[in-house]
């Protein structure tokens, strides 16, 4: 079975961290929610989900991790700016590990100079973003390229985890 790191922060999208995490899970893969300080309390936008951070972003190697999830709402604007965080995806990238973003997840991506060249999909109000990064952008409810794995919005969830488990 695989190890799944769920980059979390606060005010993330409700559904789009607890949806793929308990399907993750109940697969039977280990999970673990990587923050920016361990044992940090992370609520959701909804105050539907509130978990703890198991591990901080700065005791993590990428390479003890099968694949990254990157949940949205305002959680990737909370992470972005991370040096670690940054150093994490590029360290995936280069592994060709999968990681998977949704909603605003990719604006980690953007940030680690990571999306010239591909073809991804977002939040659709980041749709000018994502292409100012170089990504070709598609309005679709999944779009695969590669080790990446993208949606939108939390109604896309089921075509999201779909492709995450059939990588893991």
């Amino acid at each position: 079975m695989s190890k799944v790191a769920f980059l979390l922060a606060n005010a993330f999208e409700d559904s789009e961290m607890k949806v793929p995490y308990d399907e993750v899970n109940k697969a039977g893969h280990e999970t673990d929610i990587i923050g920016l300080q361990q044992g940090e309390t992370l609520k959701g936008k909804n105050g539907e989900a509130v978990y703890t951070a198991d591990k901080s972003i700065s005791e993590v190697k990428p390479a003890d991790y099968d694949a990254v999830v990157i949940p949205g709402g305002s959680s990737p604007e909370n992470l972005r700016l991370d040096p670690d965080i940054l150093n994490f995806v590029k360290e995936m990238n280069s592994s060709k590990k999968p990681i998977a973003a949704i909603c605003h997840g990719p604006q980690i991506l953007a940030s680690a100079d990571l999306l010239k060249g591909r073809t991804i999909t977002s939040y659709p109000p980041l749709q000018d973003d994502m292409v100012n990064a170089g990504a070709e952008f598609k309005d679709e409810e999944v779009v695969v390229d590669g080790n990446y794995i993208t949606s939108r919005t939390p109604k896309d969830e089921p075509a999201f985890v779909r492709e995450l488990l059939k990588v893991l």
